[in-house]
């Protein structure tokens, strides 16, 4: 099976419409591909938070047009990555304008939509994406022949329980688009080894170059395999990254060393002696 991640340079002098049609050509370019996917919010930047609600679109609205045609066009399953979606009015907005969610869409190789999923865990705390977007509340994955996608997307990596929850669902290759800052570099790489190591499962992280709203970006897409190994790196720049990845090296790796089957779920919290009561 061979995937490219596209990490796309987002350059805030380039239209979202220009970088929309740049993409599609980059994607059509992977012909031959069995998976091509990327990052967060690329039409916009990840931390461009003032372009969310100018550049929200529905679902089906360009991006999805145009990633549809491109997937057709190249015979690729694609993850193209998310777009900031303005839902249907009537879902929860009190204005009148439906509520904005950082939704990711997986194409299949025909152009139509395999899958939609609204990112469960929103970045900024009390700021930014957190309080400008609703949150998603399902898992979503993705099946292909020969094997199955887990998706998340960006921050979701610092949270192994929904990882867990994709695993528990059938993924064997978890794909994370991104829009990760340089500053938190280090933790980019160690989480996606992490949350390859503790899966057994691939792990394909595609990132962003360049400086959103001015924060200048991690770049450095990753693919990890079942055994925390870095089969490929990208630089901090745009750039494709293409390796040739073996679904069946999952269930090895599970046969091999079968942690997953030691799980113990539904543990209690911890018994507070202090505030039992005695008996008489």
């Amino acid at each position: 099976m061979r995937a490219s991640l596209i990490q796309i340079g987002v350059n805030e002098d380039e239209s979202v419409d220009s970088r929309r049609q740049r993409v599609a050509g980059l994607v059509r370019e992977q012909a031959g591909a069995d998976l091509v996917v990327l990052p967060e919010l690329w039409t916009t930047g990840a931390f461009a938070y003032e372009a969310f609600n100018r550049e929200a679109e529905p679902l089906e609205g360009p991006t999805y047009e145009a990633m549809a045609k491109a997937a057709s066009d190249a015979g690729v399953w694609l993850h193209a990555g998310s777009i900031p979606e303005r839902a249907a009015p009537g879902s929860g907005s009190a204005a009148g304008d439906g509520p904005l969610y950082n939704t990711s869409l997986v194409f299949s190789p025909s152009g139509e939509l395999a899958a939609a999923y609204r990112k469960i865990h929103r970045f900024g705390f009390d700021k930014g994406e957190a309080v400008l977007m609703g949150a998603g509340q399902e898992l979503v994955t993705v099946r292909m022949p020969g094997t199955t996608l887990g998706v998340a997307t960006c921050y979701d990596l610092r949270f192994p329980e929904l990882f867990r929850g994709l695993v528990d669902a059938g993924a064997e290759i978890l794909v994370l688009p991104a829009g990760w800052p340089e500053r938190r570099r280090a933790h980019w790489t160690l989480l996606a080894q992490a949350r390859a190591v503790e899966n057994q499962a691939f792990v394909l992280a595609c990132g962003t170059a360049g400086t959103h709203a001015g924060v200048p970006q991690a770049g450095h897409s990753i693919v990890v395999d079942p055994w925390g190994e870095v089969l490929a790196e990208a630089g901090p720049d745009e750039e494709i990254l293409t390796v040739d990845l073996d679904p069946a090296k999952v269930a090895g790796t599970r046969e091999q060393f079968p942690a997953l089957k030691d799980r113990v779920l539904g543990l209690r919290p911890p018994h507070d002696a202090s505030s039992s009561s005695s008996s008489p």
